[in-house]
């Protein structure tokens, strides 16, 4: 019995902790976090990964039993590095909500929201937009794959054990937040700019006939203007994802400490 039991935990050693990292960057991911995928789903992807690759993983020696409290620190640290990559693929598609936001605040649609299935909050229609074009590109540039590809690429640089992410990987995980916000301003730019000089114009239209109604003129205008000029900037959205998405890939092998081909 107690040669099946050294056996049985030996199994569930090697399977278990993989299974806790890549089904917490499942549950964490880019598109697969959001309640539009069933919890099932995401499990059974969970166990397919784990199945397929767990031949190629190191061997895993810890050091510290399964059922112990360092057992339990060694799961949460997979815990950590799994959350850790998925989060940087949400924060990724966020930069193209944040951006949203920030279009349609200015042309006068930001009352026009509906709910995002991937946090389950309203945002406008405008942002909702950005996300489902950054969505369907992500899956296009097999980027769902080059996550999958990362965590399988962990074990190697950060074996299962009592040690997991350092204080310079956190730290870069939450200066992407910095990133997010820059770059949306960045890829709005424009269209923020074309709407300022817009909304100066009629300012100046204001000041030299009173009696004109600009509440009434301004805001039709505005919103047509806004979204001719979303149409006219829409070429550069290849360009700011790709950028984008350069960088994500920068952080995670920096995170693993590894080089970026």
């Amino acid at each position: 019995m107690d040669l099946v039991t050294s056996v049985l935990l030996e199994w569930l050693e090697q399977h278990l902790w993989p299974l806790t990292r890549v089904s917490s960057m499942i549950m964490s991911m880019a598109l697969f976090s959001g309640t539009i995928v069933n919890s099932r789903v995401k499990i059974f992807l969970s166990l397919a990964i784990i199945m397929a690759v767990s031949p190629a993983l190191p061997e895993i020696n810890a050091g510290v039993e399964m059922m112990s409290v360092g057992g339990f620190l060694v799961t949460a640290q997979q815990v950590v590095i799994g959350v850790a990559l998925g989060l940087l693929s949400i924060l990724f598609l966020q930069t193209f909500v944040l951006g949203g936001q920030i279009i349609a605040m200015q042309i006068g649609l930001g009352f026009a929201s509906m709910v995002d299935p991937t946090n389950g909050q309203q945002v406008p229609v405008i942002a909702q937009f950005f996300l489902m074009l950054a969505s369907l590109v992500f899956l296009a540039f097999d980027g769902h794959l080059l996550m999958i590809h990362m965590v399988v690429a962990s074990f190697d640089a950060i074996p299962v054990g009592m040690t997991g992410l350092d204080a310079d990987a956190l730290f870069a995980v939450a200066e992407w937040g910095v990133y997010m916000f820059s770059a949306a301003l960045t890829a709005m730019l424009s269209g923020v700019i074309a709407l300022l000089l817009i909304n100066l114009s009629f300012g100046v239209m204001t000041r030299a006939a009173p009696q004109l109604n600009i509440f009434a003129i301004g805001f039709p205008i505005t919103m047509v203007s806004g979204l001719v000029v979303v149409w006219l900037t829409m070429g550069g959205f290849i360009f700011h994802f790709e950028n984008q998405w350069a960088r994500v890939v920068q952080t995670m092998c920096e995170i693993l400490g590894s080089q970026c081909a």
